[in-house]
């Protein structure tokens, strides 16, 4: 799989993460899905709300932000194509917690963001089968 994304959104993504730190912050990933290749068209932040004493491992929304988020895309002839989120100080890798949670045929895009600052990006897909991610590949488009 080969994820397509704009530098412009990658960098609304960063924007968003940083300012999120030391939390974990996330969103949906609005797209179409070609073949083997999902090409992003538009990120939409979601608000995280784990207990706020979590919110520094953990990212949660509300099933209202998925409908909502769902709607959205429909009315733009758009799909939900995937997910993406923080790891504040640690690597742009799924945790077991996040394969445990994850959907396959989605796209998971995961940075990495220490001390306040992006410095990985990083995409996954969960198997079929759900036992691991498959890591994709990422073309930054300008």
């Amino acid at each position: 799989m080969t994820v397509v994304i704009s530098a412009a959104l990658q960098g609304r993504i960063f924007a968003q993460l940083q300012q999120n730190y030391p939390n974990e912050g996330g969103g949906f990933l609005l797209g179409q899905i070609v073949g083997e290749t999902v090409t992003v068209q538009d990120v939409r932040p979601v608000e995280n709300v784990a207990q706020s004493e979590e919110q520094y491992h953990r990212y949660f929304m509300t099933p209202t932000d998925w409908a909502r988020l769902e709607d959205e895309a429909d009315a733009r002839n758009l799909t939900i194509v995937g997910y993406y989120h923080s790891h504040p100080e640690s690597p742009a890798i799924p945790s077991e917690y996040d394969r445990v949670h994850a959907l396959p045929n989605f796209t998971y895009l995961i940075t990495s963001v220490r001390n306040a600052q992006a410095v990985e990006f990083r995409g996954w897909q969960l198997s079929q089968n759900r036992d691991q991610f498959v890591e994709t590949e990422i073309h930054l488009q300008p």
